[in-house]
């Protein structure tokens, strides 16, 4: 029996050498990989509050002005000083804007804020005065102004190209969850790209030439992007060579531990065995860690993730909204500062979801629960892991009164939307501000709310209520995965000694891999020239 173990080792051993060899050296590019991001000033914009002295136009007049009947959401916001209406149309990737004070439809808007916002992250929060020609009406040429700020580029890298992105491609993979987003490329050596997200002013992805070198290897050789082809057969693939690698390392430990090392004695080939025993041996663990872990992801990745389809995104009637700023104000309180609104709607009433800053006061309006502790803002949520808690008052659009608890009741509505589960079976109900061990940075997105139910394994709704979007769902069966690919896979195990030392953990033991590997295929090549010699 023992004779056969050896036998499948080695051929197993051949087999799988060349895959997992690729796997250990990408494996140990990727902690450098994510400390070679491109250098941005920041992944956060500060909210500005709304002047409503610039707001000429009411909504409902901007829209109609414009013919536009039916709309799916909208904000405000200000490009060059200039403030407009940012509308979503229904099932339209691009946003239109209109200028709150002449109700003008400003050409390539979306475009042009893409732009702002790409430059802003890059390059720093920049003032950009209205910088209007001599001798005419500010108000009549507010979008020739917001055109021209964005445009000037007597400061800064030139910009050479913006693209809509609908779709994951090999550079703006999956990953990044966030869709539709622009691709705003920059003129400069480095080649810098920065992805934005006009709808919500949110930092998505930058690549650089530099990064896209590093990406390109670890798409290739450790996610074996050459495969996506094959589709999902592709993780059948990767959970067989797993598997084979798993059994390997079992055979191996059998054989060190039921044999003797001899003693080389100047014999190279006894020597490369016994420096392959120990070296196989020392690393088993972390190869039985890696294996087992990236088995199980693969095997995960056979049921199609299908979670950005779960959004909530009904459709309002220009004629049925009348949007007035100054009751909006008077119902959150004059001390609140109104950074933003946006409209919803359940239970067949429609809410002003009104984004506010309180710093300036301790008062709370009536309604609203005083706000948790506040994090520090974060230029870089990669290295906070975390967000400001919302403070997000809900409006009725109607009569203009709060209600209580708005925030955490649309999450409830949004999970019962979610899970076609009643929302009297939700037990729990949490904000998440940061990532955790279940809710990775790999969601992207915070703050959510936590929605969870007793029911198929106790499954768990994180929404994000800005958006009205899932941001994931989970339970105790997946999880198992979740916590085995961060733990096993990724070394989150060595996260309490900071990301440097775990990064270390992850590059050691993915070269060990190789070392292993190394020795292996060596001794194998002594072992068929001495074969041949014999034979000659």
């Amino acid at each position: 029996m023992k004779k056969y173990i050896y036998k499948w080792h080695r051929t197993f051993s051949l087999i799988i050498a060349l895959p997992v060899l690729l796997w250990a050296s990408s494996g140990f590019l990727h902690p450098i990989m994510t400390n070679i991001r491109p250098k941005i000033a920041t992944q956060w914009l500060p909210p500005l509050p709304v002047d409503t002295a610039k707001i000429k136009i009411p909504l409902e007049q901007a829209l109609q002005k414009n013919h536009i009947d039916r709309f799916a959401n909208t904000r405000i916001i200000t490009i060059g000083g200039q403030p407009f209406y940012q509308v979503r149309l229904p099932n339209q990737p691009q946003l239109v804007y209109i200028s709150t004070q002449n109700g003008r439809r400003l050409t390539n808007g979306d475009e042009l804020y893409a732009r702002h916002l790409a430059r802003q992250f890059l390059e720093g929060v920049q003032d950009q005065p209205a910088v209007l020609p001599a001798g005419n009406d500010w108000m009549t040429d507010c979008c020739k102004n917001a055109t021209v700020a964005v445009l000037d580029e007597a400061k800064g890298a030139k910009v050479s190209s913006v693209e809509l992105v609908q779709d994951f491609d090999n550079e703006y993979n999956y990953i990044n969850r966030l869709l539709p987003v622009y691709k705003v490329s920059f003129a400069r050596a480095d080649g810098i790209r920065v992805y934005v997200e006009t709808g919500q002013d949110r930092f998505a992805f930058a690549m650089d030439n530099k990064r896209e070198v590093f990406d390109r290897l670890f798409t290739f050789f450790h996610t074996l992007g050459w495969l996506d082809a094959l589709g999902r057969f592709k993780h059948v693939v990767e959970l067989l060579v797993m598997s084979m690698a798993f059994l390997t390392t079992l055979m191996g430990i059998y054989i060190f531990f039921s044999t003797k090392t001899k003693k080389p004695h100047g014999n190279e080939v006894l020597k490369a065995r016994r420096n392959h025993r120990w070296v196989s041996i020392v690393v088993a663990l972390f190869t039985l860690m890696f294996t087992f872990s990236g088995g199980f992801h693969a095997f995960s990745k056979l049921a199609p993730d299908d979670t950005g389809r779960y959004f909530v995104q009904p459709v309002f009637l220009a004629t049925d909204i009348h949007l007035d700023m100054e009751r909006l104000q008077q119902a959150i309180g004059p001390a609140r500062r109104i950074t933003n609104i946006s409209l919803v709607r359940w239970n067949n009433t429609r809410y002003w979801q009104v984004f506010n800053d309180p710093a300036a006061s301790g008062n709370q309006p009536a309604g609203d629960k005083p706000p948790t502790h506040q994090p520090p803002v974060t230029t870089d949520l990669m290295k906070s892991q975390s967000a400001a808690a919302p403070t997000t008052i809900y409006v009725d659009a109607e009569d203009y009164h709060i209600l209580e608890q708005g925030e955490e009741q649309y999450a409830q509505y949004l999970a019962t939307v979610f899970s076609k589960h009643p929302a009297t079976g939700i037990i729990k109900t949490e904000l998440v501000t940061k990532f955790t061990d279940e809710y990775g940075f790999v969601n992207k997105r915070l703050p959510v709310w936590k929605l969870s139910y007793a029911l198929n394994n106790n499954e768990r709704y994180y929404v994000e209520t800005s958006t009205g979007r899932l941001a994931t769902r989970i339970n105790d069966k997946a999880l198992v995965e979740g916590y085995s690919f961060a733990l096993l896979h990724k070394h989150e195990f060595m996260a309490w000694a900071g990301k440097p030392v775990k990064d270390f953990s992850t590059m050691f033991w993915a070269g060990a891999q190789v070392a292993m590997i190394t020795v292996g295929l060596i001794l194998y090549s002594r072992s068929r020239r001495r074969k041949k010699r014999n034979a000659v």
